[in-house]
């Protein structure tokens, strides 16, 4: 499973790109927040741990195998400004499978800004002959979660599953909601806001 896309992505108001440490602020401003990550899988994040992050998983550019996660900084075209991160896992070659996830500034919430990020993850997801040619993408969240399941229904996400008591999330346990969509879905039915061109083939 390889990707390697020509950046920047662009869609009608965005441009999404990898994260380097010169955003390292930017992402303090929502990363960092406790309520921003409260039903997220990590703690809000320090400088130190930023660093680490943005020199491992979070600054790469290209997924070579399966497996690895993808995050693409989100910048409003018109100014530069950073407002969130969006991120593709490459889960399972054998089953042509991924995940995406989001997290976003609240000052950026109402514009449609994360459904318009995200549709341009997913047709770089299922693209055949530029992206990942998945078969099938899922989000994963907490239950609480309700602006995420919000944003996965306006994607056109299938609500699949809500399992009870599921996850141990930050000292207590929390139900997980399963959202799901398929390639011919995904292609057949227009989603979402507009899309982003096609980056360059994924070398092999």
């Amino acid at each position: 499973m390889e990707l390697r896309p020509a950046y920047p992505l662009t869609t009608e108001r965005l441009r999404l790109r990898p994260l380097t440490t010169a955003d390292a602020e930017a992402l303090l401003s929502y990363r960092g927040r406790a309520d921003v990550c409260r039903y997220l899988p990590f703690a809000p994040m320090d400088e130190h741990v930023l660093a680490a992050r943005l020199a491992g998983d979070l600054g790469r550019r290209e997924l070579t195998a399966e497996g690895q996660g993808l995050t693409l900084g989100v910048e409003l075209a018109g100014t530069g400004r950073l407002v969130g991160d969006v991120v593709l896992f490459a889960t399972s070659a054998q089953h042509a499978g991924g995940e995406v996830g989001w997290v976003f500034h609240p000052d950026a919430a109402g514009r449609g800004y994360a459904t318009e990020a995200c549709a341009a993850l997913l047709d770089l997801a299922f693209d055949a002959d530029a992206g990942l040619g998945l078969h099938r993408v899922v989000a994963r969240m907490d239950a609480r979660n309700d602006a995420s399941a919000r944003l996965a229904t306006r994607l056109g996400m299938r609500r699949e599953a809500h399992h009870r008591s599921a996850e141990l999330v930050k000292g207590e346990w929390a139900d997980l909601l399963v959202f799901a969509v398929l390639a011919q879905e995904w292609r057949g039915a227009g989603r979402a806001g507009p899309r982003a061109p096609r980056p360059a083939p994924a070398g092999r």
